[in-house]
């Protein structure tokens, strides 16, 4: 029986959307899956090698309510659904927001996007950036991290197209 495989596109680069496919990319490859991931537009976000740029946009996001990550249990639970007018008008509620989703995954032993990216290469888990996008944005190859391999949407299709799973994320 041959290898089955994953293959994963990522387009979003903010620090919410950075665990799936590496949340993914690493339990597949845990349940040997040879698995690719391709990063393209602000997926690039999620190679660059300072991981720190990565923020969390609750704007215009209903499906995100905002918990307390500190405070009696009382005060954690409540769901702060905050007006977007309030969103886009508070200066640094995007950092404040930063902040509030980092100090939740710390208080809840869940690992960081650095950790789960290492461990995703560990497990030999091919990351592909996406070349056209890197030229577009004006990146350099040494904003990324090591081990990564720049191609064209084509040269992923090869491996998605004989994929068991293709996501898009």
């Amino acid at each position: 029986m041959s290898q089955k495989k994953l293959a994963i596109i990522a387009t979003k680069g903010t620090l919410d959307w950075a665990y799936p496919p590496y949340i993914l990319a690493s339990t597949a490859a845990a349940l040997d899956y040879q698995v690719e991931v391709f990063f393209t537009f602000y997926g690039l976000q999620l190679l660059r090698k300072d991981l720190s740029v990565l923020k969390v946009s609750p704007l215009g996001n209903p499906g995100m309510p905002m918990k307390m990550p500190f405070g009696p249990k009382w005060f954690r639970g409540i769901n702060w659904n905050v007006p977007n007018a309030i969103q886009a008008l508070v200066p640094g509620y995007e950092s404040f927001a930063t902040a509030m989703m980092k100090q939740t995954i710390a208080n809840n032993g869940v690992a960081s996007i650095g950790d789960l990216r290492s461990l995703c290469q560990e497990a030999e888990v091919k990351f592909i950036a996406c070349q056209m996008t890197v030229e577009l944005f004006g990146f350099d190859h040494s904003d990324f991290i090591d081990g990564v391999e720049y191609a064209g949407a084509a040269a992923f299709f090869e491996f998605a197209g004989e994929s068991d799973i293709c996501l898009y994320l």
